[in-house]
């Protein structure tokens, strides 16, 4: 083999290489972008679902105090129609406290009503000695019925004539007046009876039955006025 073959050999040996590496090169650069365009799907598809995860996140946030100011707004409405239930109700008892001092300003029913007070009070303690405190506005007739409630007593029961002390120094509060707020002691009638050492208390004036009388019938009276019986 002269120069000359040598030489075309090594030439086409050296094109055969650099078509080789050319191949390669083109391989190794393919398959590169085909990695990067999916590395760059993978981080799309990630930032895709974060953005949307956000999304979702701060939609439920707003939802959650959409529920909540409606829930707040509900809840107010309700507090408002309760209160104005409650000032009608209290209204009516406000009317039916007027009443009882009309009652006590009836001379004749009111030292009947001052008896069966002091005897159903007497039938509820039992006791044979008793204090009895009333308004000092109203002793004079207490002491008038005092022995007649004090013999039905003893007649109904079948008892000694207990002994019944009327408290002259310590009485109940009076009759409230019209400019007198709401929260002074003030008493529209009735007595207040205990035992001698003090432990049984009945209280038996007219406020306190119209507040017995209105619990119970509270029920009742929320179900006449708005259809509903409120707790």
């Amino acid at each position: 083999m002269n120069d000359s073959d040598v030489s075309k050999q090594i030439d086409q040996m050296v094109r055969f290489i650099h078509q080789e590496a050319e191949e390669k090169a083109n391989e190794i650069s393919v398959s590169a972008e085909e990695e990067f365009n999916i590395e760059k799907l993978q981080l799309l598809e990630a930032e895709k679902k974060k953005i949307k995860q956000e999304y979702e996140r701060k939609e439920k946030q707003v939802e959650i105090r959409k529920k909540i100011e409606y829930s707040m707004q509900l809840n107010a409405s309700r507090i408002k129609v309760l209160q104005a239930q409650d000032d009608v109700v209290n209204s009516m008892k406000d009317a039916a406290s007027k009443e009882l001092l009309v009652l006590s300003s009836n001379d004749t029913l009111y030292r009947n009503l001052l008896k069966d007070l002091i005897v159903q009070s007497l039938l509820r303690l039992k006791e044979p000695a008793v204090l009895l405190r009333c308004r000092e506005d109203d002793l004079h007739v207490v002491e008038e019925v005092l022995d007649s409630a004090a013999q039905e007593y003893a007649d109904k029961e079948n008892v000694y004539l207990p002994e019944i002390i009327v408290d002259n120094n310590v009485f109940l509060p009076p009759a409230p007046t019209s400019d007198q707020n709401v929260h002074d002691l003030h008493c529209s009638g009735g007595v207040v009876l205990a035992s001698r050492d003090g432990k049984i208390v009945f209280e038996n004036t007219l406020d306190a039955r119209l507040d017995v009388l209105f619990r119970s019938k509270l029920p009742e009276i929320r179900k006449q006025l708005f259809g509903q019986v409120a707790a």
